[in-house]
């Protein structure tokens, strides 16, 4: 594939903070895709997710109002290794090719995309010119995903455990953004990362 923008592959545990940081690069007019995103529109009703991931589980993991039911889906799959990797061959190709088609329609120096799983499944991979790990230690990432979601903290844990764990993320990192403190500490971060990929992307290498 023949693409002119620089490409970060943005990651990290959950709870880390990479929603807040790609906000951050977006605030200064980067494109973003987030492939979380991706993944909830491309399975909406009448989308080919939709079609996909109930082609996989049945017409049991709808609800009443034919909605995939998203919580009962991500109970399964995190409690169930063949059921995760039924539903990433389900959607997997289907937010690859679309993340190949926005990448092609950036007009910035560079872009970012945001993949929870970018280390762990390798998928997207051949997308990305250089790694960027929101990192922040793992008690915290529990608390936050205790606080945002209203998970009990196990829960929280058992998705932890479908991941890289922290050493392994950082290792694999071309660069790491601290998020271990207040919200207020990612902007400077991101200001000289900017700066940083807008320098590799006009020398047109990592």
């Amino acid at each position: 594939m023949t693409r002119s923008t620089y490409v970060i592959g943005l990651t990290g545990g959950i709870g880390s903070g990479k929603t807040a940081v790609a906000d951050a690069f977006a605030a200064l007019g980067i494109e973003i895709i987030d492939t979380d995103a991706l993944a909830h529109a491309l399975s909406a009703v009448g989308q080919p997710g939709f079609a996909a991931i109930r082609d996989a589980f049945g017409d049991r993991i709808l609800r009443p109002d034919g909605e995939i039911d998203r919580g009962a889906l991500r109970r399964l799959v995190f409690a169930d290794a063949t059921a995760r990797s039924r539903l990433e061959d389900a959607l997997h190709p289907l937010i690859g090719a679309e993340v190949a088609r926005r990448v092609e329609q950036w007009s910035g120096p560079y872009g970012l995309i945001v993949v929870p799983l970018l280390l762990e499944r390798k998928g997207l991979r051949s997308l990305v010119d250089r790694i960027l790990v929101v990192d922040c230690p793992e008690e915290e990432q529990v608390r936050r995903v205790v606080a945002r979601n209203g998970l009990a903290p196990a829960e929280v844990r058992a998705i932890m455990a479908t991941q890289l764990d922290r050493r392994q993320r950082l290792a694999a990192a071309d660069d790491i953004l601290d998020n271990a403190g207040t919200p207020e500490g990612i902007a400077p971060q991101v200001l000289v990362l900017d700066g940083r990929y807008r320098s590799l992307a006009a020398a047109g290498s990592g």
